[in-house]
């Protein structure tokens, strides 16, 4: 089992290749509608390919750009994928200082919108392909816009505060827009497109850079909060699986820290590898190796523990199965926000939340803790060897 960046990544990109995704057919000419939707990418960076994401159809789309429904709507993998390979990228080649570019600020119109928004486009070839890795949500076929009209666009009051303050930070509009509940996805978008921040600062920023921005900068907010909180006085264990993902999140009665676990089992073939990175009661200064999903599974955990006003460490175990498909970080960040906003088991020990654990996992919880940093310190702390611990413990084999 490795845990290098490079090998999750040489891992999930031979997983995405094996995947044939159909997307639409569509012409060079598109009448439709975009969710609101739109995407940055990150190539030719300070320069890049920016654009709206429109569907081949009018009437609502939004959903098909909106990850906080799908799971709470019961919406299947087939679902998800099938929204997104509908979903026609169109892109120029946009410095990304030029944000009072008369493109851009269409852009930032769809990204504001309260809803889906009638846009007309003209392709300089048709769209053709389609985007998917293991970080961003996938989308369907793409091409050079040449002209792109909008309809009259009513904004998001939330989003349109915070476009207007041109003397509030881009990381405090963030905050404030989730301590008023408006969608990850929604502040998100605006971010990526420089709706928000001093206006001398502000320019676009790739849509996979956007989504790590901010989840960090919740995240980075929340634990200077949570802790000044008490320390939980017991263990707990909150579950929930969707989209062929089991996630386990256990909260120890200590001071902040936390691990991350990511298994991927027989999802090629026979293979099971696991992937793994931590942080102690220090900040984490260093890009995680895991990825985004790391900073979306933290701030997901920060969040409900903010709303409870307690401290405590977490370990989060993630195992993906036979059938699973990246489908961005989106993911892991509404799983675990189901789980946390579940019903959850409480435990008097580590141990007896590991045996628990062990009981719902396919990898045996002995190899989780002998990849940890965490739990084994964890065991330590209680003067409890591993030799020991495992052989007292035949039900953590």
């Amino acid at each position: 089992m490795r845990t290098s960046k490079a090998t999750k990544n040489a891992y999930l990109e031979k997983l995405t290749e094996k995947i044939k995704m159909n997307s639409v057919d569509v012409g060079k000419d598109l009448d439709g509608s975009t969710p609101p939707s739109v995407f940055i990418g990150r190539w030719s960076y300070p320069k890049v390919y920016a654009g709206p994401m429109m569907v081949p159809q009018l009437g609502d789309t939004y959903i098909m750009d909106s990850p906080e429904q799908w799971i709470s709507n019961n919406k299947t993998q087939e679902d998800i994928i099938a929204y997104r390979m509908n979903l026609v990228r169109g892109k120029q080649l946009i410095e990304i200082k030029d944000v009072e570019n008369p493109f851009v600020e269409k852009l930032q119109d769809i990204s504001l919108a309260s809803k889906s928004i009638d846009s007309e486009a003209t392709f300089g070839s048709k769209p053709t392909g389609a985007s998917f890795n293991e970080e961003i949500t996938p989308h369907g076929p793409s091409a050079i816009i040449e002209k792109f009209d909008i309809d009259a666009v009513r904004w998001d009051k939330q989003l349109e505060k915070s476009f207007y303050d041109t003397d509030l930070k881009a990381r405090d509009a963030v905050m404030n827009l989730h301590n008023k509940d408006v969608p990850f996805s929604a502040m998100q978008k605006a971010f990526s497109v420089g709706a928000f921040g001093l206006k001398k600062n502000r320019r676009l920023v790739p849509t996979r850079w956007s989504i790590t921005a901010c989840d960090s900068t919740i995240a980075d907010a929340l634990l200077k909060e949570v802790r000044h909180y008490p320390i939980m006085d017991s263990h707990r264990v909150y579950e929930f699986s969707s989209l062929n993902n089991y996630y386990a999140i256990i909260l120890t009665p200590t001071e902040w820290q936390y691990e991350w676990f990511e298994a991927f089992i027989k999802v090629l073939g026979g293979e099971e590898m696991m992937f793994s990175d931590y942080e102690t009661n220090t900040n984490k200064t260093e890009y995680s190796c895991v990825g985004g999903c790391y900073y979306s599974a933290k701030m997901a955990v920060l969040d409900h523990l903010a709303k409870l006003k307690l401290q405590s460490g977490v370990i989060i175990l993630r195992e993906a199965y036979s059938g699973y498909i990246p489908l961005g970080v989106f993911n892991v960040r509404e799983n675990i926000k189901f789980a946390m906003g579940g019903e959850y088991k409480e435990f008097e020990s580590l141990k007896d939340s590991l045996v628990y654990c062990g009981t719902k996992l396919k990898i045996p919880i002995s190899k989780y803790v002998k990849q940890s940093n965490l739990l084994k310190e964890l065991l330590h702390s209680k003067q409890t060897t591993l030799d020991n611990f495992f052989k007292k413990s035949p039900d953590l084999q």
